[in-house]
C-alpha cells in the first residue's frame, strides 16, 4: 500500500471529483479511458502533493487504493517517471524525487521565464466570465488555508494559474507550466507544511486588479512577485533552515 501517513489524503483527494465505482471499467468504461483516468488522477496528485517528497509509491498499493488492476497503473507510473514527477527506486517502487537548492533555483526560474509571458498573452482574452471564476477561484484558495488542507490550497493555486493563462496560452506553452509545475507541485506542499501563516504571501489580488484595468506591465509584475514572495520565499526559507524531505 501506499505510505501510510499519506494513505487516506491521497484517496480522498484523488476521488473528490469521481467516485471509486467510477474508476473501475466496467460495461461503459473502455481499457483506454481506464488507463488515462488512472494517469490524470496519479498526475493530479502528485502535482498538489498527495505524496510527499521522497516516500515510496508501490504499483500493488496504488491499484488497490484506486480499484484497479496494475497494468493502467504500471503505464501511468511509467509515463511519470518519464515527464520527471517520479523516480524508480527498483522493479515495484518509485517516488517523488526530492527537491534539492539547485533544482529549486532553476524550477523557479522556468516559471519566471514561461509565466509572465503566459499572462501578457491571455490578458487581452480574459473576458468578466473568467475574472469572476479567478476571483471565486482565489476565495476558495482562502477558504482552504483557513481550514489548514495544504492539499487543496496547492491544487486551487495551480488552477488559479491556468485558469489565468488558458485564453491564449496554447498547447505548448501550457504543457510546458504544467511540466514545471509538476515537478514543483509536492515540494511546494512540503515547503508550506513547514512555515507559519505569517509566509503565506497572496499576490493574486494584485494580478486581478491588473487584469480588471488592462495593464500588462502591472500583471507581468503581480506574477513575478508571487512566484518570488510566495513558493521562492517558502522554499529558501525551508532551505535555509536545514529542512530535508521525508526518508523512505
Amino acid at each position: 500500500m501506499l505510505v501510510s501517513t499519506l494513505r487516506r489524503p491521497f484517496i480522498e483527494m484523488a476521488f473528490k471529483h469521481g467516485s471509486e465505482h467510477e474508476m473501475v471499467a466496467g460495461d461503459r468504461k473502455t481499457e483506454e479511458s481506464v488507463k488515462q483516468r488512472v494517469y490524470r488522477t496519479l498526475r493530479a496528485r502528485v502535482m498538489c502533493g498527495a505524496v510527499a517528497p521522497g516516500l515510496a509509491i508501490t504499483m500493488q498499493g496504488v491499484a488497490a487504493d484506486l480499484g484497479v488492476s496494475t497494468m493502467p497503473v504500471r503505464e501511468a507510473l511509467h509515463r511519470l517517471v518519464a515527464e520527471g514527477a517520479l523516480e524508480h527506486l527498483d522493479n515495484r517502487r518509485v517516488r517523488v524525487p526530492r527537491m534539492t537548492p539547485a533544482k529549486f533555483e532553476e524550477i523557479i526560474a522556468a516559471r519566471l521565464a514561461l509565466e509572465p509571458l503566459a499572462a501578457e498573452r491571455a490578458l487581452p482574452h480574459i473576458d468578466e466570465d473568467r475574472l469572476l471564476l479567478l476571483q471565486k477561484i482565489d476565495s476558495d484558495i482562502g477558504d482552504a488555508y483557513a481550514a489548514d488542507d495544504l492539499l487543496r490550497s496547492t491544487e486551487l493555486n495551480f488552477a488559479f494559474h491556468r485558469t489565468m493563462y488558458e485564453p491564449k496560452a496554447g498547447t505548448v506553452l501550457l504543457d510546458l507550466m504544467e511540466s514545471v509545475w509538476l515537478r514543483l507541485g509536492p515540494f511546494m506542499r512540503l515547503a508550506t507544511a513547514n512555515l507559519e501563516e505569517s509566509y503565506r504571501i497572496d499576490r493574486h489580488a494584485e494580478a486581478m486588479e491588473a487584469i480588471r484595468s488592462r495593464d500588462a506591465g502591472g500583471l507581468k509584475a503581480a506574477i513575478i512577485a508571487d512566484i518570488q514572495d510566495g513558493i521562492g520565499h517558502l522554499g529558501r526559507h525551508f532551505f535555509n533552515d536545514g529542512a530535508t524531505s521525508p526518508k523512505v
